[in-house]
Protein backbone atom coordinates (compact mmCIF):
# COMPACT_ATOMS: atom_id res chain seq x y z
CA UNK A 1 0.00 0.00 0.00
CA UNK A 2 2.80 2.37 0.90
CA UNK A 3 4.63 1.63 -2.35
CA UNK A 4 1.50 2.45 -4.34
CA UNK A 5 1.13 5.77 -2.51
CA UNK A 6 4.76 6.68 -3.26
CA UNK A 7 4.31 5.83 -6.93
CA UNK A 8 1.23 8.02 -7.12
CA UNK A 9 3.10 10.92 -5.47
CA UNK A 10 5.98 10.86 -7.90
CA UNK A 11 5.32 13.09 -10.89
CA UNK A 12 7.20 13.21 -14.14
CA UNK A 13 9.44 16.17 -14.88
CA UNK A 14 9.10 15.57 -18.61
CA UNK A 15 7.25 18.32 -20.49
CA UNK A 16 5.93 18.27 -24.06
CA UNK A 17 8.02 21.34 -24.87
CA UNK A 18 11.20 19.33 -24.21
CA UNK A 19 10.83 17.58 -27.57
CA UNK A 20 10.75 20.94 -29.36
CA UNK A 21 13.86 22.10 -27.51
CA UNK A 22 15.75 19.01 -28.67
CA UNK A 23 14.49 19.42 -32.25
CA UNK A 24 15.52 23.09 -32.34
CA UNK A 25 18.97 22.11 -31.08
CA UNK A 26 19.34 19.57 -33.89
CA UNK A 27 18.17 22.12 -36.48
CA UNK A 28 20.67 24.71 -35.22
CA UNK A 29 23.44 22.08 -35.30
CA UNK A 30 22.60 21.21 -38.92
CA UNK A 31 22.63 24.92 -39.81
CA UNK A 32 26.03 25.51 -38.20
CA UNK A 33 27.53 22.50 -39.95
CA UNK A 34 26.16 23.66 -43.31
CA UNK A 35 27.58 27.14 -42.74
CA UNK A 36 30.98 25.73 -41.82
CA UNK A 37 31.28 23.60 -44.96
CA UNK A 38 30.16 26.36 -47.34
CA UNK A 39 32.72 26.45 -50.14
CA UNK A 40 32.96 29.77 -51.95
CA UNK A 41 32.19 32.30 -49.27
CA UNK A 42 31.62 31.90 -45.54
CA UNK A 43 29.40 34.24 -43.56
CA UNK A 44 31.39 34.70 -40.35
CA UNK A 45 28.61 36.58 -38.57
CA UNK A 46 26.12 33.79 -39.24
CA UNK A 47 28.65 31.16 -38.11
CA UNK A 48 29.33 33.03 -34.86
CA UNK A 49 25.65 33.63 -34.18
CA UNK A 50 24.89 29.97 -34.87
CA UNK A 51 27.63 28.76 -32.55
CA UNK A 52 26.47 31.02 -29.71
CA UNK A 53 22.87 29.88 -30.24
CA UNK A 54 23.97 26.26 -30.31
CA UNK A 55 25.89 26.67 -27.04
CA UNK A 56 22.87 28.28 -25.35
CA UNK A 57 20.56 25.51 -26.54
CA UNK A 58 23.02 22.77 -25.54
CA UNK A 59 23.31 24.27 -22.05
CA UNK A 60 19.54 24.52 -21.67
CA UNK A 61 19.14 20.95 -22.97
CA UNK A 62 21.66 19.71 -20.42
CA UNK A 63 19.77 21.41 -17.58
CA UNK A 64 16.46 20.14 -18.96
CA UNK A 65 17.65 16.54 -19.25
CA UNK A 66 19.24 16.56 -15.79
CA UNK A 67 15.87 17.67 -14.43
CA UNK A 68 14.22 14.55 -15.84
CA UNK A 69 16.10 12.34 -13.39
CA UNK A 70 15.32 14.21 -10.17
Amino acid sequence: MRLLAEAAEKTSNFNGFDIFMLLFTVIILIGVVRLMVARPKKNLFAIGFGIVSLLVFLASDAVMISGWFK
